[in-house]
């Protein structure tokens, strides 16, 4: 590589090392490119859904925004514990089933 500053910025190395790896880095800049884009969408609604982007940027593309915000650290990756959620859905389907058997009991 040469010792030129890189057209790219952020540089990419810079925003794996924020996300961790590469897929979370993509997933991260594709989710929060969609609320940006969704954010421009409805300025003229003045529904205020929509989180602004975080950071002044002379960017135009929602994905390079994205990308400028997990550079200086606006947006994190949050951890799922799928394990969590899909004990929560278990549950919550029991819970139904228990529920619909009980309406049933008392309509009949």
């Amino acid at each position: 590589m040469s010792d030129e500053a890189s057209m790219i910025d952020p540089q990419v190395e810079d925003l794996l090392d924020r996300a961790g790896s590469k897929f979370r880095l993509v997933t991260l800049g594709a989710k929060r490119a969609r609320q940006i884009n969704s954010y421009f969408g409805q300025l003229g609604d003045g529904l205020g859904a929509q989180v602004p982007p975080q950071v002044t940027s002379v960017a135009r593309k929602p994905l390079s925004i994205a990308f400028e915000e997990i550079a200086a650290e606006k947006i994190e990756p949050v951890e799922r514990d799928l394990e969590a959620e899909a004990l929560a859905e278990a549950q919550a389907a029991a819970d139904a089933e228990a529920m619909e058997a009980e309406l049933a009991g008392d309509a009949g």
